[in-house]
């Protein structure tokens, strides 16, 4: 009888912590092919990736009086040989968030994109992926995840890390008021223990971010957005800058229109300013043009791009890419683009081309 008594309180808790807990989902994607890139350091064909490969969880718990507590966790991984994402990643590459919502807004903790990062991703033509025929990871952000040490969102944390992120951060961003929002991103300096040196202004012998030393500005990151009203809207505008904690500053501004539904035209200018780290050619400078355009179960993409480093030749991409849906979760992807670099032997006077070749399958689940 005690045994039953005893089953039955333990079931009964175990049901009301169940109907406490988040709503929880898990997600992810799956993107594998085949590509191959000339002139670049592995030029042979390979099994390669159009987008990030991701194991997801999120979840909201409803506190009352309009008041959400909010999770946000991913991991990122590679499918060909089932590990992590680079060598040095964390477990949550993707992110690690937590944080409340209600009328004030959202507030979260973690790590994750910073605030800018976030929002460029929906007026590029590949839609923020981080592939070689894309334009986030290069000429839309003017090379700052790219460029020498000391760019990058996070040019302090560990080599190989993720250039476009905020650990240790602060996001808040405010309601949306007639189609205007706000999102504000603020890092502290816990994470900024140099592994390797950043000479910047400074000599070998004495860097600028000496190795192993707590030192920088505290990073922040900030967008400004409008969206016109409609579950599609036809317009959106964005402006944003960004500093890290080397004090390099990255400003963007976009937008995109749709003249019919099934067109997408954006457009989207950066600069980036290296001028506390560099004491010449500290200015880089890019623009991009790109369209989206469905037709029945398919989709093109297409952009134009150029990125104008002081003291190099210019990058020039071009890009086309067609997608085919097999479903509303599954589609074949062809991406071709060439793009003209700097050459690494004589970045000032000549470049190479870089043709891009991919085949390959992508899954949500």
């Amino acid at each position: 009888m005690k045994t039953s008594l005893l089953a039955l309180a333990l079931l009964g808790a175990a049901s009301g912590a169940a109907f406490a807990q988040s709503s929880v989902v898990i997600y992810g994607t799956l993107d594998a092919g085949v590509t191959k890139t000339t002139n670049a350091p592995n030029s042979a064909l390979s099994e390669g990736k159009r987008d990030n490969n991701k194991l997801g969880f999120r979840g909201v718990e409803d506190l009352g009086g309009g008041l959400k507590a909010l999770f946000h966790l991913e991991i990122r991984f590679e499918p060909d040989t089932g590990t992590i994402e680079g060598v040095s990643r964390p477990l949550f590459q993707g992110q690690s968030r937590v944080g409340l919502q209600g009328d004030f807004g959202t507030v979260r903790l973690g790590r994750a994109l910073t605030a800018l990062q976030e929002t460029t991703g929906l007026f590029e033509p590949w839609s923020g992926m981080p592939n070689q025929a894309g334009f986030q990871t290069d000429l839309m952000v003017a090379g700052y995840r790219t460029a020498t040490s000391g760019s990058g969102s996070d040019p302090l944390g560990l080599a190989g890390n993720s250039g476009n992120r905020f650990a240790n951060a602060l996001w808040y961003n405010t309601p949306v008021f007639n189609g205007f929002q706000l999102n504000i991103n603020v890092a502290s300096k816990e994470n900024n223990s140099l592994p390797t040196a950043i000479v910047g202004r400074g000599t070998a012998a004495a860097p600028q971010y000496p190795a192993g030393a707590l030192a920088g500005a505290y990073p922040y990151s900030v967008s400004a957005t409008y969206m016109a009203p409609g579950t599609l809207p036809q317009y959106a505008v964005y402006i944003g800058t960004e500093r890290n904690a080397t004090e390099v500053k990255w400003h963007s501004v976009g937008a995109y229109f749709r003249p019919v539904p099934e067109l997408k035209l954006m457009a989207s200018y950066g600069r980036q300013d290296l001028s506390h780290i560099r004491a010449v050619n500290d200015t880089i400078r890019a623009w991009l043009v790109g369209a989206n355009y469905t037709v029945g179960t398919g989709m093109f993409r297409l952009g134009y791009g150029q990125k104008d480093a002081d003291g190099e030749v210019k990058t020039k991409e071009i890009s086309v890419g067609y997608e085919h849906n097999l479903s509303p979760r599954t589609y074949l992807y062809l991406d071709l683009s060439q793009k003209k670099i700097p050459n690494a032997l004589t970045p000032a006077l000549s470049d190479v081309n870089q043709n891009h070749y991919a085949l390959g399958i992508h899954h949500n689940f």
